[in-house]
């Protein structure tokens, strides 16, 4: 659903949101990966660890910014709970085919592409929901999209996990603990995303402001994608 052209407005007050990617984009937390505790525990498994990995999982979810800002896109203008069901259903279905087949194949992808293609993701939805589109002659299919960009969603998430050399014993119980525990962690990061727009909806300050968040939403994609490539042509490949 594309911003109303007459509900476009700012405020000093809103206007913040453009320089928080700046703030929040460090080089550290540009480079999100597995915690190094986390790192070592994973490392060290050798055979099924169910709930650890579950843990694991919801973690990386909870902490898991790139994909947090491109949920705050896709749900940012869906007000009826059944649709909000239907489209991270897309992408959680998307992102665990990519997580799963990722790591038991063994695809072998440079994480700083990938990366780079899930800030381009925020990118998207931001620029859909400010009606950017519009001024296109063609209109994308939004859930076909969703599911797509859920695919390099887990490919990400699986490319972290291939940085280290996971056992063989338990591998596949482990990976999927990996990923039911992203699911969970989707769940309670959506809930609380879900909450506070619903109570931000009932504000006039919501459509009024809806063009300067999703302008901060994409500056932020923008400022992912570009440290990410400037990443894969500065720094030597380990692949």
């Amino acid at each position: 659903m594309p911003l109303p052209t007459e509900e476009i407005g700012s405020s000093r007050f809103f206007r913040w949101l453009l320089f928080v990617p700046v703030l929040f984009f460090s080089a550290q937390v540009l480079a999100h990966s597995i915690a190094s505790d986390d790192a070592n525990f994973v490392l060290g498994v050798d055979g099924p660890a169910i709930m650890p990995f579950i843990y694991l999982g919801a973690k990386h979810m909870v902490t898991g910014y790139d994909h947090l800002l491109f949920l705050v896109g896709v749900i940012f203008f869906l007000y009826r709970p059944t649709h909000v069901v239907q489209y991270v259903t897309l992408f959680a279905l998307g992102h665990s085919i990519t997580l799963l087949t990722g790591v038991l194949a063994n695809w072998q992808v440079n994480a700083y592409l990938i990366d780079a293609v899930i800030g381009f993701s925020i990118v998207y939805k931001a620029f859909e929901n400010i009606g950017g589109f519009k001024l296109l002659p063609f209109q994308p299919n939004t859930r076909v999209a969703v599911f797509v960009f859920g695919l390099f969603h887990g490919l990400g998430l699986a490319t972290k996990l291939q940085e280290f050399e996971l056992s063989e014993n338990g591998l596949i119980t482990n990976i999927i603990s990996f990923n039911v525990g992203v699911e969970i962690g989707q769940i309670l990061a959506l809930s609380g995303i879900f909450i506070f727009l619903s109570a931000w909806r009932t504000s006039t300050s919501y459509l009024k402001h809806a063009y300067t968040t999703n302008t901060a939403l994409m500056t932020g994609g923008f400022l992912l994608a570009g440290y990410q490539l400037a990443s894969f042509y500065l720094i030597p490949s380990y692949l």
